[in-house]
Formats: structure tokens, C-alpha cells, sequence
């Protein structure tokens, strides 16, 4: 190989390695704002998505999610709970007029 193949070779490579950090550095920040949003979207505070990147780590905090109960749930549940202890705010009784509307035939 002569020093201008060489040359060309090693060019080509820095290009293509450039290439490849500058792609994977956009698919990690997609991710990042992708994962961000889903756990703030659970309750959890989206600082907790930079886990998914520490290996062991983002396992356990796959499985947290999946077995246990999403903060967000959790509030769900009190805000029944306190709409059941006052009862129904709506109308009550049938939404329907009594009555025949029809004139008989």
C-alpha cells in the first residue's frame, strides 16, 4: 500500500468514525428525552430515566417499574377515594324525560 492509499484509507476512517459518534450521540439523546418523558409521565421524577444508561442498574429499575405501583396510580387512587366518601355530584334519577312524548296512534 502506498503512502497516499494510506493516507486516503485513514481519512476515510476518521470521517466515518466522526460519522458514527455524531449519529450515536443522537440516538442516545433521543432516548434519553424518550425515556425522560415516559417516567415523568409515571409519577417518578424524570431524572430517574438517566438510569436505563448504568448497566445492572437499569434491569432493577425495569423490574421496580413493572411489580410496583406507579406514584401516579398511587394518586389516582386517593383522588376515588375521596371523590367516593362524598358520594355522587351529578344529577340523580333518570336522564330520560317520563312520560309518553308520543301522541298515542
Amino acid at each position: 500500500m502506498t503512502q497516499s492509499q494510506a493516507q486516503a484509507l485513514s481519512s476515510a476512517l476518521t470521517g466515518a468514525s466522526i460519522f458514527i459518534g455524531i449519529f450515536s450521540l443522537a440516538v442516545l439523546v433521543f432516548f434519553i428525552i424518550v425515556y425522560w418523558r415516559i417516567v415523568a409521565k409515571m409519577g417518578y421524577p424524570g431524572v430517574m430515566s438517566l438510569l436505563l444508561l448504568i448497566p445492572i442498574v437499569n434491569i432493577i429499575m425495569i423490574c421496580m417499574v413493572a411489580f410496583s405501583e406507579w406514584p401516579i396510580h398511587r394518586e389516582l387512587n386517593q383522588l376515588r377515594q375521596q371523590v367516593g366518601m362524598r358520594g355522587p355530584q351529578g344529577p340523580q334519577g333518570p336522564y330520560y324525560p317520563q312520560g309518553s312524548q308520543y301522541p298515542p296512534q
